[in-house]
């Protein structure tokens, strides 16, 4: 008898976001901030990538933010979750937007036997701070990547100004997002994503910093990436490769 699949998952995480999956596309509730970063995450993708026909890959893909944007781009799109009730949210926003977009519930680690080596693109964004093992996921991100092809990351620096910003200011003081949302201990520093990432065979693209202005309440990216950050890798080998 074959032992079951080890999921990379913390079930207070799933169950935090399944309690709150109806709200995804409530552009003024606790997700408001992830619909205001989105296009600065499709831009810096865009950089990467031309996603027109793009086989893509979004991890983590909660209600579908992202999956619809790079969809609507002509990606052919593949996005996966382990919370039941944002797949289910994802599924019918996507069938109400009239977008073709492969949802599924499962883990990034299951993909890789059947899978591996088959997208151009595989994005993963704002997962990695909240599963226990996120080198895991880099790894299998890398395996299911073509050779030549392109992996996105988005996480959080784990420094005292992120802290300061990530979870004082945006949960307890402007209270952006709900209390308890992040766990500073999980956050990320670029040195440790790229050690990952290039133990898995991917090697850094470029690196781009998000920054939250509360005076005109709005997002900008930049080069400092000392709070929220965005990292692309390619994976090596040729881009002929299926």
């Amino acid at each position: 008898m074959t032992e079951p699949e080890r999921v990379n998952a913390s079930r207070d995480e799933i169950d935090k976001f399944d309690a709150v999956a109806s709200r995804w596309w409530d552009q003024e509730g606790e997700f408001k901030p992830l619909h205001q970063i989105n296009p600065l995450r499709l831009a810096f993708i865009r950089e990467q990538v031309a996603l027109a026909g793009c086989r893509v890959l979004d991890v983590g893909c909660g209600g579908g933010i992202l999956s619809e944007s790079l969809a609507r781009e002509g990606a052919r799109t593949t996005a996966i979750d382990l919370s039941p009730g944002a797949i289910e949210v994802a599924r019918l926003h996507a069938l109400e937007s009239g977008l073709e977009i492969d949802y599924q519930l499962r883990s990034v680690e299951s993909l890789v036997a059947d899978h591996a080596g088959q997208y151009e693109l595989v994005t993963c964004m704002e997962l990695l701070e909240h599963v226990p093992d996120p080198a895991s996921v880099v790894r299998a991100c890398a395996q299911l990547v073509r050779p030549g092809g392109t992996v996105v990351f988005s996480t959080l620096n784990r420094n005292p100004k992120a802290y300061l910003l990530a979870i004082v200011a945006a949960e307890y003081l402007l209270r952006m997002l709900p209390r308890g949302t992040h766990d500073y201990a999980r956050f990320i520093r670029p040195s440790e994503l790229s050690r990952w990432a290039r133990e898995a065979d991917l090697q850094l693209a470029a690196l781009r910093g998000i920054q939250y202005d509360p005076l005109a309440r709005q997002f900008h990216a930049n080069r400092d990436v000392s709070v929220n950050y965005m990292a692309a890798y390619q994976r090596a080998g040729g881009t002929d490769a299926p």
